[in-house]
């Protein structure tokens, strides 16, 4: 690969930092995006409960183990009492917010998810972040004037063509993350978003251009995270070779692109908050968290979901934690966390706005 003068996160440069494998080349860029992620958000990681309240989905995605079509899924869906209830175990447990996610769930109503986030703003001082997919402008109106902070609504890819394929608009409502993302923006909500690395169909070029998009839009909150194929679904069956790109160009679902990717988008959005992911910790469970929080990432989200529920939200075989309870999780990750010679944050931890004091970690030679 040929040498450059000066790092340069453009398109070329990002992609070119995707492509690399030498490890001592690489430790470089370890180096410049943990230096960035302290200058910028510090060595505090912040706990973000996660509540998975419904199983439920209209959509058709095929790369999502919940799809409408998947057979033989014990679905469920909490009540508010249960969501409540699970609020109050991540405040118990000193977490600084929670975020309810699932399907995209028409019996999840606007009114019933409101009134779940009135009653743990009463009960709780926790921030609160929404992953319920796409919604209507009337429900998310409603749920920031009751209280809601942030809504997380992956793109999942900026290939128009790949994104139409992977995931199917539903029957005269043509799917625009990008347009609720920005709409939600102007709500007033803190917006998250992210993207599988490695999903059939997805190029070099492809990724490269979603961590420029990262930071076009000026993220709040982004998601990394391998694909890990579930046998429900179309890209993770028999066929799922005929929606693979060419194999020079085809990127693969393994943890170090994935941690390149987690690095180099700390890189291109200093002051993100940047998740170690659930599915980063499934590929690689002796390591994968740790290793992601040495390459940029400052957030941690622990599952608080009842374990009677938690077992059946399928979106992939294996998910880390699935059999843990709450309070067992968090014993481990916090010694995991302070092994690292960071420290668990507290309060809401939203987004850090200051500026950085020393950019030259970003001046490295490639």
């Amino acid at each position: 690969m040929p040498s450059r003068p000066e790092f340069q996160l453009d398109q070329a440069g990002v992609k070119a930092w995707l492509l690399e494998q030498d490890p001592v080349v690489l430790r470089r860029l370890w180096s410049a995006a943990d230096a960035v992620r302290a200058a910028h958000v510090g060595d505090e990681v912040h706990l973000r409960g996660l509540i998975e309240v419904t199983s439920h989905c209209r959509r058709h995605c095929l790369y999502c183990g919940l799809r409408a079509p998947s057979e033989g899924l014990d679905r469920y869906r909490m009540n508010a009492d249960e969501m409540l209830d699970s609020a109050r175990e991540a405040s118990r447990l000193g977490y600084g917010s929670v975020v309810l996610q699932g399907g995209e769930d028409p019996g999840l109503t606007g009114a019933l998810i409101a009134e779940v986030i009135r009653a743990i703003r009463r009960d709780t001082r926790l921030a609160i972040t929404l992953s319920l997919g796409e919604r209507s402008e009337e429900d998310l109106l409603a749920w920031r004037k009751a209280g809601a902070d942030r809504y997380l609504l992956r793109f999942e890819t900026s290939d128009t063509d790949l994104y139409r394929r992977i995931h199917p608009s539903l029957p005269g409502i043509p799917s625009d993350r990008f347009a609720q993302l920005a709409r939600m923006r102007d709500m007033g909500y803190e917006i998250g978003t992210g993207v599988m690395v490695g999903i059939p169909g997805q190029t070099w070029d492809t990724l490269a251009s979603d961590i420029l998009r990262f930071r076009a839009f000026d993220m709040d909150m982004i998601g990394v995270g391998p694909f890990l194929p579930s046998p429900r679904t179309p890209l993770g069956g028999p066929d799922a070779a005929a929606f693979l790109a060419p194999p020079d160009h085809q990127v693969p679902p393994d943890e170090l692109t994935t941690l390149k990717a987690v690095a180099l988008t700390r890189l291109v959005c200093p002051e993100a908050n940047i998740p170690s992911t659930t599915a980063l910790a499934t590929l690689d469970p002796r390591q994968g968290r740790e290793l992601a929080l040495l390459r940029g990432a400052n957030v941690v989200m622990p599952n608080v979901t009842p374990l009677r529920y938690r077992v059946r939200y399928e979106i992939y075989p294996g998910k880390a934690c699935a059999s843990e309870t709450a309070a067992a999780c968090q014993n481990g990750l916090e010694g995991r966390i302070h092994a690292l010679g960071r420290r668990i944050a507290k309060g809401p931890g939203g987004r850090n706005k200051t500026q950085c004091k020393d950019l030259t970690a970003c001046d490295f030679h490639h």
